[in-house]
């Protein structure tokens, strides 16, 4: 009867076999739906979401108890491995201050080009019109229409142009321009500040000598103004390429140490760095009030010449190692990005390109939240919050 019975089990209707499949993947479906229902449900809970971040911050850095499992062989062995990186770690250094010697090489190549666009900048050289021709790609070519358009438009401005006293020398506003097309910089801009930038003829990079510590100086050029003595202004970034002794795995390139500016030599009254107060004080006995005046400080670019002093001791309050990290992306974005790209920052082509860098995850998920709200308002047991 045994051997009847597994025959029997093992010999079912080939039909019945796809019935019994067939159940089983629509109970499996459905259990992957409540699952993803629940899912949901749960995410959307700022409760459980909370706790889940929560959880999650507690495990970064934490040891997964693997490396404790292993055996003490094994673990020796793995001690070999991190030395082995450390050794990795001392030569990506030495490949970084050799990258450094070929950025010197090259910003000598670099230099008679940003040279010439000053001198365009600041009408000291008038490009022919053998340079002034610009070849669009193909993609920026015009429509025939278009094209029209713009002759009649360019025809329209030459006019103009003849009918007045005196035609602009160089670009105009040139620096201040794409000071304010790019956000790092325009928000250290203030009203202020306009007056003088407008006076900004150039910004150089000047490397360390060979031999010498990592550093790189950023030098603002100016034209003689009524707001300080000096024409150029400097701004020195410190760096190192070398691998902490105590945590040499955090090694990841250069970083800078530190930075010194400069003393601005302002023309009286003129310094935008700081204002003038009035407070009123009341004597505590006499019960009398007067009025004195306090210079402070004030929001400008300016301050950018003289940022917080390092001590010796490496350490910093929370204020001024946030003012230096925000200090060090500035000077690393003028150096890598500004300078070499200046007129595609005037003209906003490169801004467009930093943007095609990102995703726009913001407005996916405002569009998601209007999809949320509208099955909402389309459910007809949903109740507006009040």
């Amino acid at each position: 009867m045994a051997d009847l019975d597994n025959k029997d089990q093992t010999e079912m209707d080939p039909a019945d076999m796809e019935d019994v499949e067939e159940v089983e993947e629509e109970e499996t479906g459905e259990d992957n739906s409540k699952a993803r229902q629940l899912t949901m449900q749960m995410m959307q809970n700022p409760q459980i979401l909370a706790a889940l971040q929560e959880r999650l911050d507690g495990l970064v850095g934490s040891p997964s108890g693997y490396m404790e499992s292993l055996p003490k062989v094994v673990k020796r062995r793995v001690n070999a491995l991190k030395n082995l990186q450390v050794k990795c770690a001392h030569i990506e250094a030495k490949f970084y201050e050799e990258v450094h010697e070929l950025e010197r090489k090259y910003a000598a190549l670099y230099q008679p080009l940003f040279d010439k666009r000053s001198d365009i900048v600041r009408a000291a050289y008038e490009p022919t019109d053998e340079e002034c021709e610009w070849k669009p790609d193909e993609e920026e070519e015009l429509t025939v229409s278009k094209q029209e358009e713009m002759k009649e438009k360019a025809k329209v401005e030459e006019e103009k142009k003849d009918e007045e006293k005196e035609d602009p020398k160089g670009i105009p506003e040139f620096w201040l321009t794409v000071f304010k097309n790019v956000d790092l910089l325009s928000e250290m801009l203030q009203e202020h500040d306009e007056p003088i930038l407008k006076h900004l003829q150039d910004i150089k990079v000047k490397f360390s000598d060979a031999g010498q510590p990592m550093s790189f100086t950023l030098e603002f050029h100016f034209e003689p103004n009524d707001f300080f003595t000096q024409t150029v202004l400097t701004k020195t970034y410190k760096m190192r390429s070398e691998p902490d002794e105590s945590d040499p795995f955090s090694f990841d390139g250069p970083e800078i140490m530190g930075c010194t500016g400069c003393t601005i030599d302002w023309v009286k009254g003129k310094n935008v760095t700081l204002k003038t107060i009035k407070k009123k004080q009341k004597h505590k006995g006499r019960g009398t009030v007067r009025t004195v005046t306090k210079t402070v400080p004030n929001d400008s670019f300016f301050n950018f010449f003289s940022p917080p002093e390092v001590p010796e001791s490496g350490e910093l309050d929370e204020d001024s190692e946030a003012v230096l990290a925000a200090d060090f992306e500035i000077g690393h974005f003028i150096r890598e990005r500004i300078v070499p790209r200046a007129v595609l920052y005037f003209t906003g082509e490169a801004i467009e390109d930093d943007d095609d860098d990102y995703d726009e995850e913001g407005e996916e998920a405002d569009d998601e939240e209007g999809e949320e709200e509208a099955d909402e308002e389309n459910d007809p047991d949903y109740e507006p919050k009040v």
